[in-house]
This record gives structure tokens, sequence and C-alpha cells, in this order.
């Protein structure tokens, strides 16, 4: 939620936030990510504005 309160009109991918928070970028912690981030959709905290984009919600 950091690079999210810190961009706040951005969308990210799940690898651009990896890289980003200067976090390993293997296939196996995205996904670990991307999943986070599905469940932080899903709870109302972000939105998604393109197919695999996530993005706070205003």
């Amino acid at each position: 939620m950091k690079a999210f309160n810190q961009h706040p009109d951005q969308a990210f991918r799940a690898r651009e936030l990896h890289e980003l928070l200067g976090m390993p970028t293997g296939e196996a912690t995205v996904n670990l990510t991307r999943s986070r981030l599905g469940r932080l959709t899903c709870q109302g905290f972000l939105t998604q504005p393109g197919r695999g984009r996530y993005q706070k919600r205003t």
C-alpha cells in the first residue's frame, strides 16, 4: 500500500510494484503479489482500471 499511497493516481502491474519496492521479481513472488492485490481489490482498497493493473481507490 506504500507505493499506492505515494503514487495515488498511477496504476501498477505486480511486477512494476516489485521493481519499485526493490523486491525480487521471480515468477513465484510476483504471483503471490498478484494474489494479494486481488484480495485488496475485493476488499475495496484498490480498483482495476485495466487487466492486470491495480490502482488505489479514490
